[in-house]
């Protein structure tokens, strides 16, 4: 267990689609609460996630945490996947809040069915600008193929949330150890770093 922690309570709200790995993350930062001494707990929101639904995970640390479950308004930090869904769930963002996006648009299924335009691009970033504390863009997408596997993205998004705690990295690697396929855990890490980098 290490001495360095974020010394209050932190709720985070992970936003995704199917298939990006939301799921993943979510398990890897409630692993890494608890090696920093919190209590931690999680639960995930599966929509139609095998056609690219949205999927969403709530993660608490704290020093004693009776539910996962976070409401509207306090999630200290937003953190999407998927351009569209940091808009989706901005009203669960506490005033002041974070958010952290992959800058990276999957179109979902009533915009391939031309029933909706997907949001333009400086909408998008008006809006979260004028609602959030602070936003920090990754391009995840693109760290993750520079260092070799593309699937990677969630976990160099992870780096740079990394980077926005100020929570050490040796502690962030046990926890992707502890949760990523043994096979891939040298190229996680490589896009974590990665991800790391992008934010500083």
């Amino acid at each position: 267990m290490t001495e360095k922690k974020p010394s209050k309570n932190i709720n985070f709200l992970l936003a995704g689609v199917g298939g990006q790995g939301t799921i993943l993350a979510s398990d890897i930062l409630a692993e890494l609460g608890v090696r920093l001494g919190y209590e931690a707990k999680k639960a995930e929101i599966h929509g139609m996630s095998q056609r690219g639904g949205s999927v969403t995970s709530y993660v608490r640390w704290g020093e004693q945490v009776f539910s996962p479950i976070i409401g509207k308004g306090e999630v200290d930090i937003l953190v999407a996947f998927e351009k569209l869904e940091a808009l989706r769930y901005l009203d669960h963002l506490r005033p002041g809040g974070i958010v952290l996006v992959n800058d990276q648009a999957i179109e979902p299924i009533i915009v391939k069915a031309g029933d909706v335009k997907y949001p333009d691009d400086a909408l998008v970033r008006s809006t979260l600008a004028g609602a959030a504390g602070a936003v920090h863009w990754v391009d995840g997408q693109e760290i993750a193929e520079s260092v070799g596997n593309p699937k990677t993205a969630n976990v160099a998004i992870l780096g740079a949330l990394s980077a926005l705690l100020d929570t050490p990295e040796s502690e962030w690697l046990e926890a992707i150890k502890a949760h990523a396929p043994a096979k891939h855990i040298a190229i996680n890490e490589k896009a974590f770093r990665a991800g790391r980098e992008a934010v500083k």
